[in-house]
């Protein structure tokens, strides 16, 4: 069990390989929500089989190459992403994206919470007959988040170990169903399909990217016991491999399934409805390696989330604090099974709004980080006025105000089911690109502004 918390890892204990993230980075994408993103790109945005090719590939090399480019920091300062974050921000200058990063996570494990639950209930009911209710509902949710909050307690060996096994399962489950769509998918229907606008492809592109860019702030948490000579190349390199090899063909798996299932795109249970895609023989096996995958993504985002929580002043052991968030996710998944009426829309939403809450954050620190930011590990934990990242009066004004800028530019160009910005109608908002215009408004007044005096040893650092 991994008993440190905030602390940053001293180099005597960085015993971690680069190759690991490649597993990581693959178990942080098996969902099988990727599939009905797949046919949503096909029934609602009408694009063709290799403009899904093009959605599903670019996609995830430019999103998880800023996870891959942010993950840098983990090695350099040996401390979770959220707590490297204080030294850009300042000690309560962090408190702001923390606590929508924070907020954020709640979201996220919540559906995710959700969709493994409708799994479990999908292979209970292929195996045992089991009737779906309310009650079945709440055990699974219970179990599902239960069991990820244990590995996510347990920490980062825990982690490391369940990615390569969940990894190597989840492949191998998937090569069965991509075989059975290359036998009995019409092909011929797959193929001919008329290309649909280029703008929608934009789009396309935008809204799986967000997704993925929500992983950034928790990146350094799982580099930061690499050694400092770690390969920042190599490092970007894995988590754009771990990311393509599973988001490209789910994304692609999904969009072949519409052809002849187009209820997969709107369905308010996409697990049980692929169930019933399937014969049974491969849903079980499918269904059942879902859910551990999509169980460890909330174990990785659980991880996370205990960290961000003790930045915010949470005095709580990290297994503790991971406790709060497990119990936040049951509540809102709870919620969530009840009340919303359309999971894809509410999914798609989230993710619109995820994109612009993380590239914010996102802009700033990894200006700061390509500045070639060194991290001094004791300021890093002195939360008082002495403490080298205090700056004025515990805040960065100029990382602030990037900051805050990119996130109304970000919400100005946004529109979800419950809000629409007044730019929304512009050519950045219609597709979907709210989320890259805030990385480069928030980075780009960063990149012009002098950087704080940091601790002695950090000299102050110009554009």
């Amino acid at each position: 069990m991994e008993n440190r918390g905030l602390d940053p890892v001293p180099d005597e204990e960085r015993t971690g390989r680069v190759r690991s993230l490649i597993a990581t980075w693959a178990a942080a994408n098996m969902t099988v929500l990727l599939l009905t993103v797949g046919a949503g790109l096909t029934v609602f945005d009408g694009l063709n089989f290799w403009q899904v090719l093009i959605v599903g590939t670019v996609a995830p090399v430019l999103s998880f190459g800023l996870v891959g480019l942010v993950s840098v920091a983990g090695k350099r300062g040996g401390a979770p992403g959220m707590a490297l974050s204080r030294a850009v921000f300042g000690q309560r200058g962090n408190l702001f994206p923390g606590a929508l990063v924070w907020v954020s996570r709640w979201g996220w494990e919540s559906i995710n919470a959700v969709t493994g639950s409708y799994a479990l209930l999908a292979v209970l009911d292929l195996t045992l007959g089991t009737r779906r209710s309310s009650q079945a509902a709440l055990v699974t949710l219970t179990a599902f988040v239960g069991a990820a909050f244990l590995v996510s307690g347990l920490g980062i060996r825990a982690l490391r170990v369940c990615s390569r096994v969940s990894t190597c399962l989840f492949g191998a489950a998937s090569l069965l169903v991509l075989a059975h769509l290359i036998a009995t998918s019409p092909w011929a229907s797959v193929v001919a399909r008329p290309p649909g606008e280029t703008a929608l492809v934009t789009a396309g592109i935008g809204t799986l990217a967000a997704g993925g860019i929500s992983w950034a702030p928790s990146a350094p948490d799982f580099a930061r016991y690499l050694p400092r000579s770690s390969s920042a190349v190599a490092m970007v390199g894995a988590a754009v491999g771990g990311a393509l090899v599973v988001v490209l063909p789910l994304v692609v798996m999904g969009a072949v399934m519409a052809v002849g299932a187009p209820g997969l795109a709107s369905t308010r249970d996409p697990v049980s409805f692929i169930g019933e895609l399937l014969p049974r023989w491969i849903a079980v096996p499918y269904l059942l390696t879902a859910v551990v995958g999509m169980m460890l993504i909330n174990s990785m985002s659980l991880y996370s989330a205990g960290f961000t929580a003790q930045t915010l002043g949470l005095a709580l052991p990290r297994a503790w604090a991971v406790g709060v968030n497990a119990a936040i996710s049951l509540l809102l998944g709870g919620l969530l099974m009840v009340v919303a009426e359309s999971f894809i829309g509410t999914f798609l939403s989230f993710l619109t709004l995820l994109g612009v809450t993380f590239s914010a954050w996102i802009g700033v620190f990894g200006v700061d980080l390509l500045r070639g930011r060194r991290y001094d590990t004791v300021s890093l934990m002195d939360t008082g006025p002495d403490g080298g990242y205090w700056y004025t009066a515990g805040f960065s004004g100029q990382a602030m105000g990037s900051w805050g800028a990119g996130l109304v530019v970000g919400l100005l160009l946004t529109e979800v089911e419950w809000f629409t910005g007044p730019l929304a109608s512009t050519w950045a908002g219609r597709d979907g690109l709210g989320w890259a215009v805030t990385i480069l408004v928030s980075g780009g007044i960063y990149a012009v502004l002098p950087r704080p005096a940091g601790p002695p040893g950090e000299p102050r650092q110009r554009p």
